[in-house]
């Protein structure tokens, strides 16, 4: 994180609440799975087929349905070159156009889907050297570099990097509790809105890349 500018970080913040909202609405939509958090739904894999194997089905969709969405997220930034971080912001921005008409339809697992392959595919958006470098979705790396950081100014080493997860985290975090406020008020209404901050984030986005081409 510290490696990038204030917008950039900014954009990066922005973009884990945008994964912790979207993950409290599926989260209160989808019988209490995870539609971002994908250790969760791995751990509830293990349990269910110890326990119901019947519904370890679902988990095993969700992850594959996640992975996908990395796949074609990874593949969009790829063709995009210096647009990958529009692109693949514009296609999420499209994905949760399609949960929220979905869910709107009543097709809830269809809105489900889409929130997956959403919530795979915008891991791509901060990439080095065609590797992820900031995951959006999962807060445990970032969780680690904090304590790291804080161990590092126990013991009188200075180090400042642990802000900037702090941030990241704290992004996710409200984004969650917003999204769970706003799906408890308002129902699916709430995936309109984390349409429109998607389109936003991308178009802010496309106002970063065409800096670095002027």
């Amino acid at each position: 994180m510290n490696r990038f500018d204030r917008p950039r970080q900014a954009l990066a913040i922005s973009l884990a609440a945008l994964a912790g909202y979207v993950d409290a609405i599926g989260f209160l939509s989808a019988d209490r799975y995870f539609v971002s958090f994908m250790s969760g739904n791995t751990t509830r894999l293990a349990v269910e087929l110890m326990t119901t194997p019947a519904q370890a089905l679902i988990p095993a969709l969700l992850l594959a349905g996640f992975t996908l969405g990395v796949a074609i997220g990874g593949v969009i930034a790829a063709l995009a070159g210096h647009v990958r971080k529009p692109a693949v912001l514009s296609f999420v921005t499209l994905l949760l156009l399609l949960a929220a008409a979905a869910h709107n339809a009543g097709l809830h697992t269809a809105a489900t889907a889409a929130m997956v392959l959403a919530m795979g595919a915008v891991n791509n958006t901060f990439q080095r050297n065609g590797e992820i470098a900031v995951g959006l979705t999962y807060m445990t790396g970032a969780l680690v570099r904090l304590g790291q950081g804080l161990a590092a100014l126990a013991i009188g080493q200075k180090r400042d990097d642990w802000l900037a997860h702090l941030l990241l985290w704290s992004g996710l975090f409200a984004g969650a509790v917003a999204g769970a406020f706003a799906f408890t008020r308002i129902g699916g209404v709430a995936l309109w809105l984390a349409t429109a901050l998607a389109a936003s984030l991308a178009l802010f986005a496309w106002q970063l890349a065409r800096r670095e081409t002027a």
